[in-house]
């Protein structure tokens, strides 16, 4: 964690995104690191868990991270909670809280309420669209009988 906790500060002051950082390992040593570069990247999914589960996963050729440990210097917000359980590592280890983030700026709090609301309440519409029709790729792939599944 003190590892991940200096990335967070070096990354911070070299200015290059947020106050996160990421670690992932397994059997006691790092597979991969990530820090936030939302801002660098202009990607908003470069979340710090995100891109070390991303480096993780491409270094262990897997889509999953079994037996593996995830670092991060904060609790996960709702995107990296999510990729973390489509990650399935075995534990994550967290320093500072959501309120800390939400303190210093970082407040994802309203993520939270807006899944609670009916897809057609949230503040960005969510308007069902073809839906009859992509029901055929779910067919399709019922019938795959090599897929790999997840």
């Amino acid at each position: 964690m003190r590892r991940a906790i200096a990335m967070a500060l070096e990354n911070v002051r070299s200015r290059r995104g947020g106050p996160f950082a990421a670690l992932i390992t397994k059997d006691a040593r790092v597979v991969a690191a990530g820090t936030n570069i939302v801002t660098a990247t202009n990607d908003p999914t470069a979340h710090a868990e995100i891109v070390a589960i991303r480096e993780a996963c491409r270094v262990l050729r897997n889509f999953q991270l079994a037996g593996c440990d995830l670092y991060t210097t904060c609790e996960p917000c709702p995107m990296c909670l999510g990729a973390i359980y489509w990650a399935r590592p075995a534990r994550v280890y967290y320093a500072s809280v959501a309120a800390d983030a939400a303190e210093a700026g970082f407040d994802d709090a309203f993520i939270y309420d807006e899944l609670k609301r009916a897809p057609e309440s949230r503040s960005i519409p969510m308007i069902p669209l073809l839906g009859e029709e992509a029901l055929a790729v779910f067919a399709l792939w019922k019938r795959e009988p090599n897929k790999a599944r997840y």
